[in-house]
């Protein structure tokens, strides 16, 4: 069983979480686009930082307080093998097109993921799904009922696709990939309101037909 905790950051609103295994405190962040200061007061009370930085693709927006939150608290980074590039160019991240606002600076990853691939945090069992279309590097996290989405199911819509390896063929396939999911989940998207996967099978117009 995991707390879920939701930080607000970047111009573009995204959603950074911390989440916590409540058997044994362990910690991890998911997409740590920007520097907050709410999320570093709430590390801070903790002494055993983080495990990991699990990150749901390679733009900007999800992944540019990734290597200082890392330098700051622990945690191996997390993204899916096809996303790694994301990491350090600037081109695939977007950063290249946004240097005004955004100056972030290469790094590595340390744990690359397959479809269906798992790591455990405390007692939790953290799953990772590939979702590629928003770029080809997209992938949810899968934590008890709770899903992940990033930047491929949002409330009652899904991620663009006609960015830099982005493919609206493979995001359909990708949401009917979530929507065979058995059972319900919450649903934390990367963007927008929170949902759960069977409001997003009944409302979703993408989704509601496949």
């Amino acid at each position: 069983m995991i707390d879920v905790k939701n930080y607000e950051v970047t111009f573009l609103d995204t959603h950074c979480y911390l989440i916590t295994d409540v058997n044994t405190g362990k910690k991890a962040v998911i997409d740590p686009g920007d520097k907050s200061q709410p999320l570093i007061d709430e590390l801070e009370k903790s002494k055993n930082g983080i495990e990991y930085i699990l990150l749901t693709h390679g733009h900007y927006d999800h992944i540019g307080f990734a290597k200082e939150l890392k330098e700051l608290f622990g945690g191996k980074i997390v993204i899916g093998e096809e996303g790694k590039e994301f990491l350090y160019k600037g081109m695939l991240n977007l950063s290249d097109f946004h240097r005004d606002i955004c100056k972030l600076e290469p790094f590595k990853g340390d744990i690359f993921l397959k479809d269906n691939d798992t790591l455990k945090l405390g007692d939790s069992t953290v799953k990772y799904i590939t979702s590629p279309g928003h770029t080809k590097g997209c992938g949810c996290y899968i934590i008890d009922n709770n899903l992940f989405s990033g930047d491929t199911l949002f409330c009652e819509t899904y991620g663009r696709t006609d960015l830099i390896t982005g493919d609206e063929g493979q995001m359909i396939k990708s949401l009917k990939k979530l929507k065979d999911l058995k059972g319900d989940y919450n649903i934390y998207p990367g963007h927008g309101p929170f949902s759960t996967l069977d409001h997003e099978r009944k409302y979703n117009p993408a989704m509601r037909n496949l």
